[in-house]
């Protein structure tokens, strides 16, 4: 009878202490499960106050009497100050393809993140062009954030319809000073600028070495003559 009740004791004491791991070991994996939730959340909201802080972003208007138009993508409005007191010929070039409705329905085709967004290629392969050439119009201004500049092919006079628009400014955008034509700057709609260069994409099929080709086509539905605010004018 002794063996048997010290064995029933010796039983109930790692019954108790067996309880007591598992609600402690319960306890950490709710707080650790907290401690998640919380990451998550904080993660969630710093997300939403950079978007949001992009969305309220304005870049200064460079000179009133210059034009702006509108992008209307699948991620929102861009607009955009055209800069004809730097590339006159360039800018007269783009209003008058935007008023044809050239670029309505085309797509973003090379997407590079932290580099630049492309568009404006009747192809949407990166190999069409308006049927005419530009001569380059190169200045001093930088390519930074937001930054509208002509894509060309190896010959500075090259350019044509294809466009692109900076996401920051960094070794890679830097390179391109002087070399391309800038023609105009974001004012209005960074959110929408990042959203875009954030895309998930595949290898370019015209060049597999560069992961710059969306996995789901980014549309480019309408461009149109507007004010600074994005008003668009008749």
């Amino acid at each position: 009878m002794k063996k048997i009740s010290y064995t029933l004791l010796v039983a109930f004491i790692f019954l108790i202490a067996f309880m007591g791991c598992s609600k402690k070991q319960a306890a950490k994996n709710d707080n650790s499960q907290q401690q998640k939730n919380s990451m998550a959340t904080e993660s969630t909201s710093n997300m939403n106050a950079e978007t949001d802080s992009l969305a309220a972003k304005r870049y200064p208007i460079r000179n009133k009497s210059n034009p702006f138009v509108t992008m209307v993508t699948d991620y929102g409005n861009m607009t955009l100050e055209l800069y004809r007191d730097v590339a006159p010929v360039t800018v007269d070039s783009f209003l008058a393809r935007t008023k044809d409705g050239f670029y309505n329905g085309t797509i973003f085709h090379r997407i590079i993140d932290n580099f630049m967004i492309q568009g404006g290629d009747p192809k949407g392969t990166g190999m069409g062009n308006a049927g005419y050439f530009l001569k380059a119009e190169f200045s001093d201004l930088p390519h930074q954030e937001g930054t509208l500049s002509m894509a060309r092919a190896g010959d500075p006079n090259s350019a044509s319809c294809q466009f692109f628009i900076c996401l920051a400014r960094n070794s890679a955008t830097k390179s391109l000073d002087k070399k391309y034509t800038i023609f105009g700057q974001l004012i209005k709609g960074f959110d929408v600028l990042h959203k875009i260069g954030s895309v998930k994409c595949v290898a370019n099929p015209y060049n597999p070495r560069e992961v710059s080709k969306p996995e789901k086509d980014v549309y480019l539905r309408k461009v149109y003559v507007s004010d600074a605010n994005g008003n668009e004018l008749k």
